[in-house]
């Protein structure tokens, strides 16, 4: 099932942040792993992440960083920040938040005791 546009839009700032929490990536691996993680229902593509990636850096979220791969190939890798940690939490908190919400008007409303 392909998701609309708009659904997925706002949350990738925080998948992305999710990506980054135990380990640095370069984009690719970002990209396969996102669509990993997800059992293919999340295609990002190069042209989606990287402006991502620069606006997250820019906010402090996350730093980049060169290293050579064995196969003699420069590569940029994220670093999730000490901001970008706080950042992802309350994102976190946020998702839950609003997906509960989301659950309770497709069930019939939330009922008060």
């Amino acid at each position: 099932m392909e998701l609309e546009k708009s659904l997925t839009s706002g949350s990738m700032p925080l998948l992305v942040l999710k990506l980054l929490e135990d380990r640095d990536l370069y984009g690719y691996q970002m990209i396969a792993e996102l669509r990993r993680r997800s059992d293919g229902t999340f295609r990002l593509k190069a042209g989606t992440l990287y402006p991502l990636l620069h606006g997250l850096e820019q906010r402090g979220l996350v730093t980049a960083y060169e290293r050579t791969a064995e196969s003699g190939k420069t590569r940029r890798y994220y670093h999730l920040t000490k901001q970008g940690q706080n950042a992802l939490q309350e994102k976190e908190n946020a998702w839950h938040a609003y997906a509960q919400a989301v659950g309770r008007v497709l069930k019939g409303g939330a009922y008060l005791a």
